[in-house]
């Protein structure tokens, strides 16, 4: 089976929106659903294109889109001034699914019918599953399923009360300061060559900004106190050995979700990155499987 890649800038966004980046890949033929995927924070989603091509290898078509002030979508990196603002991101990637699912070209013409031709799903890791939650609990449109991988619903370690407040301070009196966010890719995966390629990637920024970290929290708040909400399928994959996001935190929103469909997939020893371990190919699989039992 061939795979159609495709990469672009989308721009001429309304108001002052930053210009995003996104890149595709689409099986040739035979195609079975298309999954939308948002990064983790720092991350990018150039980051997930073996993933990518392991599900167009399954039937299964997927964009990433770079978040706002991530990859090589532009705006101030790691910042935004609300958490909505990556909620407006996560509808350009809904569109994007949306069309891709329709069969329609790469542009911004008429929509046509809303009904894709091909069910569609929203995939997000770490940060990227918190946007991608709260996406969902603001509309869960036209998708047919929710796979997260670590999602950030919490910090696996508990940051100091005094940090926390300070933290509250800066974002309101000098919300683009960044500290060390401290992440590392021998904390992301087992796989040496991978982590090295985490440290040494250009697009992979090291601080968090004040005002990110209490948006974030804030939405992480909102994410457990909506749970019930979310009532589509899910699926989510966590590595037991998980240094960065809280197992805990996420197994809180796991156990209050309202779906009655819900599969909690726990990989044992495994990182923060489960699709970056050596193993990956394993639960590229088992997504697959989900989503194709799904659609």
């Amino acid at each position: 089976m061939s795979i159609e890649l495709d990469e672009a800038v989308l721009g001429k966004r309304a108001g002052n929106a930053p210009d995003l980046y996104y890149a595709s890949a689409m099986p040739s033929e035979g195609l079975k659903a298309v999954l939308g995927i948002i990064h983790g924070y720092a991350d990018h989603g150039a980051r997930y294109r073996h993933v990518m091509g392991a599900l167009a290898e399954h039937g299964i078509g997927s964009i990433a889109i770079d978040l706002r002030g991530h990859g090589r979508a532009l705006g101030p990196r790691g910042f935004c001034n609300r958490f909505d603002e990556f909620l407006d991101d996560a509808r350009e990637l809904r569109r994007l699914v949306d069309e891709r699912a329709r069969g329609a070209p790469r542009g911004r013409g008429e929509r046509g019918d809303d009904t894709p031709a091909v069910p569609t799903f929203l995939f997000g890791h770490s940060f990227g599953g918190l946007v991608a939650t709260s996406s969902i609990l603001e509309s869960a449109g036209q998708f047919r399923g929710l796979v997260l991988s670590a999602p950030f619903f919490g910090l696996a370690l508990e940051v100091p009360r005094v940090k926390v407040l300070a933290g509250k301070v800066a974002s309101r009196v000098y919300p683009r300061l960044g500290l060390p966010s401290n992440l590392a890719g021998k904390d992301m995966t087992h796989d040496a060559e991978r982590a090295r390629a985490y440290d040494e990637d250009p697009l992979v920024f090291p601080n968090a900004t004040a005002r990110w970290f209490t948006e974030t929290v804030g939405a992480q708040e909102r994410a457990l106190a909506n749970a019930s909400r979310l009532t589509l399928p899910l699926y989510v994959a966590f590595g037991t050995g998980d240094k960065i996001a809280s197992m805990a935190a996420a197994k809180r929103v796991f156990a209050g979700a309202g779906s009655a469909d819900k599969t909690w997939d726990a990989r044992e020893g495994l990182y923060h990155e489960v699709l970056n371990e050596p193993s990956w190919k394993d639960l590229v699989e088992s997504i697959a499987r989900w989503v194709i039992a799904h659609a």
